[in-house]
């Protein structure tokens, strides 16, 4: 409890002043929190999160002539222990910015999601959500963390500490990403992480091209698209990073579709990899089912199972359920 009590107090601070900020500001309470029991590809039974679990403060303030300034902090936990989310994490995990809005889009400063990660999320079935049945969750962006070693040492899979986060208005369903740091990583390379994407999202058509670098110079890049049909959406993926200062390669190629009927969705995937210029192959199917009890609550199903070229298959399950607010 030591090292959350400024955090927690912090956060006490920001309910308590909700209220009398209202008038000058708008001050926003919102999280996601998910359970499940589970039978991990280790073939351990868990009970926990099989989704993320957030808890997020985020506001606005308008400052006339079209600007506003901005904010959001927010922190991932572990249900079964509620304690922060494993891995050397930071309290504030999840987001930690400041900055403005206007005409021109947004700038942030601070901690979040690098320009692939903040976009990739729409072009699978679970959101990249899913540690049981999403391949974004297995396969993609294998060889290149955003960090190599910002998480107290271990590796930080989408966010960049000390960032400049740039998104720009929609050009005609056009959008521009932009993400890095002036600040040199503490891993191999000791260099800035600087990343970008191109976003199209008009209608039933959405679309994706994405580049990134992280501070080790290991590279990644994205292309995606999707197509709504009314109540099925087809999506495929194209991913394949780098690690610098080694011959490490990996290529990935997933397809998925959700189908909703009345308050299920169903989800399916199909993801390659191609890890090493053929060394080891590996292929991954995903099924899953949501149903909704409501806007806000939803019970699931999820089934993945991951076939390597070189090693025994392995198979993981679950059913959880997951309430927002």
């Amino acid at each position: 409890m030591k090292n959350c009590s400024t955090p927690l107090a912090v956060a006490a601070a920001l309910l308590g002043l909700a209220a009398s900020a209202h008038a000058q500001s708008n001050v926003t309470v919102s999280g996601f929190i998910d359970a499940g029991v589970y039978r991990n590809f280790d073939k351990s039974k868990n009970v926990g999160t099989i989704q993320r679990s957030n808890l997020a403060f985020s506001g606005s303030e308008d400052l006339g002539g079209g600007l506003a300034a901005m904010f959001r902090l927010s922190h991932r936990f572990d249900v079964e222990s509620g304690g922060i989310e494993s891995g050397g994490k930071p309290f504030w995990h999840d987001e930690a910015t400041v900055g403005l809005k206007g005409s021109f889009g947004s700038v942030r400063l601070g901690r979040a999601l690098s320009a692939i990660w903040s976009q990739d999320w729409a072009f699978d079935p679970w959101g990249n959500f899913n540690r049981v049945a999403s391949p974004a969750w297995q396969f993609w962006h294998f060889y290149a963390p955003t960090d190599r070693v910002s998480n107290g040492g271990a590796a930080e899979y989408g966010r960049v500490n000390s960032g400049i986060f740039y998104d720009s208005p929609s050009f005609g369903g056009l959008t521009v990403h932009l993400s890095g740091s002036p600040e040199r990583s503490a891993g191999p390379g000791n260099g800035h992480s600087r990343a970008g994407s191109l976003v199209y999202a008009n209608g039933p058509v959405g679309a994706m091209v994405g580049i990134e670098r992280n501070g080790s110079d290991d590279r990644d890049v994205f292309l995606a698209g999707k197509y709504n049909l009314g109540a099925l959406t087809l999506m495929g993926a194209y991913n394949e990073s780098r690690q610098n200062g080694t011959n490490n390669e990996a290529k990935v190629t997933s397809f998925g579709a959700t189908y909703a009927m009345g308050a299920t969705t169903l989800k399916a995937s199909y993801a390659q990899l191609n890890l090493n210029h053929g060394g080891d192959d590996r292929d991954f199917i995903g099924l899953g089912a949501d149903y909704a009890l409501s806007k806000r609550t939803t019970v699931y199903a999820s089934f993945g199972h991951i076939s390597p070229d070189v090693a025994p298959s392995q198979t993981a399950y679950g059913v959880g359920i997951s309430h927002a607010f």
